[in-house]
């Protein structure tokens, strides 16, 4: 598949993607843009992926792989991407890192070709220094489109003088269809009680168990809510990447018996049981696609309300309605949280877990964001 030679004549498409990166999670996007727009992909390869990566083949239009080459601290160059600006595409979809300098040189040869560029970032965070914010600046107005992930980085990018126009909502997805299928299979079990012993509400987490994550401020909260006679058990689902040692933890605070280290697992009917069971779903650092995940099986979630330091996704979240935002690191005021939404009756959580489908249904989807990209490509 490694075709380094591609031939002018070969490209019998008008879109070309070139990504630094194609994520497993991103793989159902992927597969509608390859049927749906007929983009050839070019994905840079890395040593060690930060990630686990789609199996590239799985796309037709997949062309071959790009080399990284890092150029100084956090800048990098795609081996050979520039030279794809000259081939008969007239669009070109970018990963949208203002560190990769290829890209910016993709951007000015576009201009001058007359081609579309397209580049797909979070966008903007809030917490940009004025370098930053002058470098960003920069790189949007090079294209023809921004391509974001929600409507908080769209605000902000408004606010800087970026025109509105070139600013593009795509927000983003999982595998919207198998977790359907997993969803549609789904009813609530014993697997809490069989586990804990004991009808107590249930948290969960999930995701990879990392410091930025700030479990330990669940813990915590769970042992506060104890001391005031409220209890409820905790289950974390996770590989632990920077032995974190919460084990030491949860027996420092005497609370063992009330959290489950559930471990690592890829099994979607598995952990669409464990977010169908639990009362509500607690990231205390950023939340990511752990958002999405938690309610496209209708289960809320909390999280903080520094949205500088948050991942795009916490946009899915109404407050008070499908989930909370608490004041960040107070453990204090996640406690509260917490008892809110563990308080709730079954009629409760029933109204609840709709509205957290529904916004999934509508808007978190693969099938919404290639809408999207026809409308704003075609």
């Amino acid at each position: 598949m490694n075709n380094d030679n591609v031939d002018n004549r070969k490209v019998k498409t008008e879109i070309c993607c070139i990504f630094n990166l194609a994520a497993l999670y991103r793989a159902p996007i992927y597969k509608l843009m390859d049927t749906e727009l007929s983009c050839d992909f070019y994905i840079t390869e890395w040593e060690k992926p930060p990630f686990k990566q789609m199996n590239y083949s799985d796309l037709k239009g997949f062309k071959k792989t790009l080399k990284y080459k890092k150029i100084y601290k956090n800048f990098y160059w795609q081996k050979a991407a520039i030279f794809l600006v000259f081939k008969p595409y007239t669009k070109f979809i970018l990963i949208g890192e203002p560190y990769c300098i290829s890209t910016w040189v993709i951007l000015i040869f576009a201009k001058i070709l007359g081609k579309k560029t397209y580049i797909w970032t979070h966008g903007w965070y809030g917490r940009e220094s004025k370098i930053k914010k002058i470098i960003k600046k920069s790189f949007f107005r090079m294209s023809t489109k921004v391509l974001l992930y929600g409507n908080y980085a769209k605000n902000l990018i408004i606010n800087e003088g970026v025109q509105e126009d070139k600013l593009v909502c795509v927000f983003n997805s999982l595998d919207h269809l198998a977790q359907l299928k997993v969803r549609k299979q789904l009813f609530h079990t014993s697997i809490f009680k069989d586990y804990f012993k004991n009808n107590d509400p249930t948290l969960i987490f999930v995701g990879r168990l990392q410091k930025s994550k700030k479990i330990e401020q669940i813990i915590e909260a769970i042992y506060l809510l104890k001391t005031r006679g409220v209890k409820c058990n905790l289950v974390i689902v996770g590989k632990d990447d920077e032995n974190l040692n919460l084990n030491s933890l949860i027996s420092s605070y005497g609370i063992d018996k009330q959290i489950w280290l559930y471990g690592e697992c890829y099994d979607e009917l598995k952990i669409g049981e464990l977010f169908f069971n639990s009362h509500v779903c607690v990231s205390p650092g950023n939340v990511g696609l752990t958002a999405m995940h938690s309610f496209v099986f209708g289960t809320p979630v909390i999280t903080h309300n520094n949205f500088k330091n948050q991942m795009p996704e916490f946009e899915v979240i109404e407050d008070n309605v499908t989930g909370s935002f608490f004041n960040e690191n107070s453990v204090e005021n996640l406690t509260e949280k917490i008892k809110y939404w563990i308080s709730k009756d079954t009629h409760e959580r029933k109204a609840t877990r709709t509205k957290c489908q529904l916004i999934i249904d509508e808007i978190y989807n693969p099938y919404y964001q290639i809408e999207i990209l026809k409308k704003t490509l075609k």
